[in-house]
Parts: C-alpha cells; sequence; structure tokens
C-alpha cells in the first residue's frame, strides 16, 4: 500500500531534507516515527527536497508499507513520536503510480524578508533580513522580467545536479506588509540554490545598486559570477506542491498561512 502525506516543518534545527548518516535531517526523524507507527522500517519520498535552515509549509510525501492503520494513525500516531519541529498535516492511500516527487506539475516557494533596521526578534530563524530600506514597487518590476521560460544559469549553484538550467518560472511576486517583504515564486521545477539567488539579486534591484532590466541582462549573460550574492536560508519556505486532480489528494489541506504584520 502507497500512502501520501503532508506535512510542515519548522528546518533551523536541521540540515535539510535527505537523509544523513548523523540523524540529523528532516527525513531522518519523519522515517524513523513512519517505522515505529508502521512496525517496519520504512523509507519516504518527497516532493522536494529543501536545504539546511530552510523551512516547509506543505510538504509533500509518499511511502510504501504493508502494515494496515487508519489515516489517522498516520497523523496523530506519527506526531507523537516526531520533533515538534515537524508535524504531519495529512495522510491518504493513494495508487501506487503515484510519486510525490514525479507525478509533481509545480512548485512553489515563498521567502520573507524582514526590511528593517533592527535585526528580527520574534522572527529570528524564520525570517531574512536586510537592514536598508527596500523599493518593493522596483523590485516586482524586475521580478516580472524573470516570468517565462529562461536558462537560469546566472541563479543556479555550483553543486546542482539539474540536467537542465532551463526552467519556466509561471509566478515571480514581491509585495510588501509594513516591514516584511513576502517573494513568492511557482515554477514546475527550481535549480538549486535558485529561489535564494533570485532573492539575492532583487534584494540588490531594491536597494538601488542596479536597475531592474539588470535581471534580464544576467538571464541573457548565464553567469553565476555577475549575480548577487546567495541569500540566508531562514527565510525560505517550501510553500506547496501542485498535482493533477486524477490523484484527489488533500493538498492544501490545513496548510498553515503565515500571519503577516
Amino acid at each position: 500500500m502507497r500512502i501520501a502525506l503532508g506535512l510542515e516543518y519548522e528546518g533551523s534545527g536541521f540540515c535539510g531534507w535527505q537523509s544523513q548518516a548523523d540523524g540529523g535531517a528532516v527525513q531522518n526523524v519523519l522515517e524513523s516515527a513512519l517505522s515505529i507507527v508502521a512496525d517496519a522500517p520504512t523509507r519516504v519520498v518527497c516532493a522536494g527536497r529543501t536545504d539546511a535552515g530552510v523551512h516547509a509549509l506543505a510538504q509533500v510525501v509518499h511511502f510504501d508499507t504493508e502494515a494496515v492503520r487508519p489515516d489517522t494513525a498516520w497523523v496523530r500516531g506519527v506526531n507523537a513520536h516526531l520533533p515538534d519541529s515537524v508535524a504531519v498535516r495529512w495522510a491518504q492511500p493513494v495508487s501506487g503510480e503515484f510519486h510525490a516527487r514525479f507525478s509533481a506539475r509545480g512548485r512553489r516557494y515563498r521567502y520573507l524578508l524582514l526590511n528593517r533596521a533592527e535585526r528580527p526578534g520574534l522572527m529570528a530563524r524564520r525570517v531574512g533580513w536586510f537592514h536598508r530600506r527596500l523599493d518593493a514597487d522596483t523590485m516586482a518590476a524586475a521580478a516580472g522580467l524573470l516570468l517565462g521560460e529562461h536558462d537560469f544559469s546566472a541563479f543556479r549553484s555550483i553543486e546542482c545536479q539539474a540536467k537542465s538550467p532551463v526552467k519556466t518560472l509561471r509566478r515571480a511576486d514581491v509585495r510588501r506588509h509594513g516591514d516584511l517583504l513576502v517573494f513568492e515564486f511557482e515554477a514546475s521545477a527550481f535549480l538549486h540554490h535558485m529561489v535564494r539567488n533570485l532573492v539575492g539579486t532583487l534584494v540588490y534591484v531594491g536597494k538601488g545598486a542596479h536597475a531592474p532590466e539588470w535581471v534580464g541582462e544576467l538571464l541573457a549573460g548565464r553567469d553565476r559570477a555577475h549575480a548577487a550574492p546567495t541569500f540566508e536560508a531562514c527565510g525560505l519556505y517550501f510553500a506547496g506542491v501542485d498535482y493533477d486532480p486524477v490523484w484527489q489528494l488533500k493538498v492544501g489541506a490545513g496548510e498553515t498561512a503565515l500571519v503577516l504584520p
């Protein structure tokens, strides 16, 4: 039997999603909890891996098991064995043809950036921070130039293992809520560090170091060395996954909405 799960996690205490020998990854703690409930070793596959310090609002995973349990056991039972920073939100049986990663049609990321002179206290480790006032309208104009199909080599980390740097960005928004800037990105898939590199570049535009048209020049140049540095991980959230309705997943059910000031 194949089961799909939706979960959220606060990633500051983890080395990332992918399982590590020292057990410090989100995958490690989830598989450990699932194995207890299933009474057998259990391995999971996620929709999108996250790096150290990155959070998730609506991650999706699947696993195979011979254990027969009610859906509530895969939620409340698993949560009883997870650290406080990780929580399963929903569970449901799915077809064996469903794959959390390869069945996904799109992925969404959100970046929260505190834009004020003072560093974060209450939101420490959950937002990025930039001390000088940024022009959100100019950043939004620059973000619009990223939409569509492009070679995103200028925003790709050297460790990226994707076969192609060409991706189609369907959404790239920047909006201000008081001292908080919210970035929204949506694409079929992303390159390693792509979102954080895009945020870093938009911050350079927002502080006046470059005009919005610089983003188009970076895309055309395809050179990572000419773009801005990678922005910090703590403000990044894996915000959701899109699947074909044929799978009838509960994607978005109970998804946490971040409270904006």
